[in-house]
């Protein structure tokens, strides 16, 4: 059984969009999509430096134009189920055909600028935590002020809050983590810090109509899946304020019995996850096209006639 997954904000590096262009067609797909939602999303992710791609209203469009664009070279595929961390959620719902490739970027473009607009108001960030126990290290952000924002597995809880908060985090790290890393991330997501873009993005959704999922859809908000848009969409909205349990996505492709996870472009994160997390599931990452041959070789040889 093959999962399909999309990453989130933050896998993002200068020029990493650069060869899907090279595609066939990719590159008219993309100014089309650019056009829609009144983002360059080509020179964003092929000229832009770091900086202006850590932008959250560009990053979020650009994430997930890129995973579709990846999952659309391999052609019609059949995986048993498909998930994606934070705003890769919205990759997700495309490749389940809950959105459209349209509709999904014109509400990630209104998400990321709303969550934007929601950091501006206070200065936040997030700080992932390396190894301990997940228990303890909630226990000790709780009495710091910060959020667990994401719950990744595999040892790893992401911190969020405001700045002061991150750095008497640094100066106090739970009892057993290893190493506590300042994410490239310009706000505190999946926090109350974002309600404001909450609402904006509620207002937003009421006018798309989605589809029932076609393949099995796992959701960030409790690993379990969702077996109607209208659910789906709810929970893309809400999860903007609420924390990613990517960990309990994992236990659900567990119990779905995964056996291979492929991870779009940009993938890296997802995978590092999972062979920590999933001893035994066969993993590969795409990152430029020349990962797409052993991508459709794993298809194969795990996914669904």
């Amino acid at each position: 059984m093959l999962v399909l997954v999309a990453p989130g904000q933050g896998a993002q590096t200068p020029g990493f969009l650069t060869p899907w262009l090279e595609l066939p067609g990719a590159a008219d797909r993309v100014a089309a999509w650019s056009d829609a939602i009144g983002l360059d999303l080509a020179h964003y992710g092929t000229q832009a430096d770091a900086d202006a791609i850590r932008d959250t209203a560009v990053a979020q469009p650009l994430l997930v134009a890129a995973g579709i664009l990846s999952a659309a070279a391999l052609g019609d595929i059949a995986p048993g189920a498909v998930a994606g961390h934070s705003v890769g959620e919205f990759t997700a719902a495309s490749f389940a055909g809950i959105l459209d490739d349209t509709a999904a970027l014109t509400l990630v473009r209104k998400r990321g600028l709303a969550m934007a607009e929601a950091a501006a108001v206070t200065e936040t960030g997030m700080s992932a935590l390396l190894g301990g126990d997940p228990e303890v290290s909630v226990a000790h952000l709780e009495k710091l002020g910060l959020t667990p924002a994401n719950v990744n597995g595999a040892g790893q809880i992401v911190a969020a809050g405001t700045l002061e908060q991150l750095a008497a985090l640094a100066e106090d790290k739970p009892e057993g983590v290893r190493k506590v890393v300042a994410l490239k991330v310009a706000g505190a997501f999946h926090t109350h810090h974002m309600a404001p873009a909450v609402d904006v993005l509620a207002k937003a959704a009421a006018d798309v109509t989605p589809a029932d999922p076609k393949v099995t859809y796992v959701s960030n908000k409790d690993g379990q899946a969702v077996a109607t848009g209208a659910e789906v969409l709810d929970r893309l909205v809400g999860q903007v304020a609420n924390p990613v349990r990517w960990d309990l996505c994992m236990e659900t492709f567990k119990e779905l019995g995964v056996t291979a996870l492929l991870e779009v472009c940009p993938g890296g994160t997802l995978t590092g996850l999972a062979k920590r997390a999933l001893p035994g599931v066969k993993t590969l990452a795409l990152k430029t096209p020349d990962d797409l041959d052993a991508a459709r070789e794993l298809i194969a040889e795990h996914a669904d006639a």
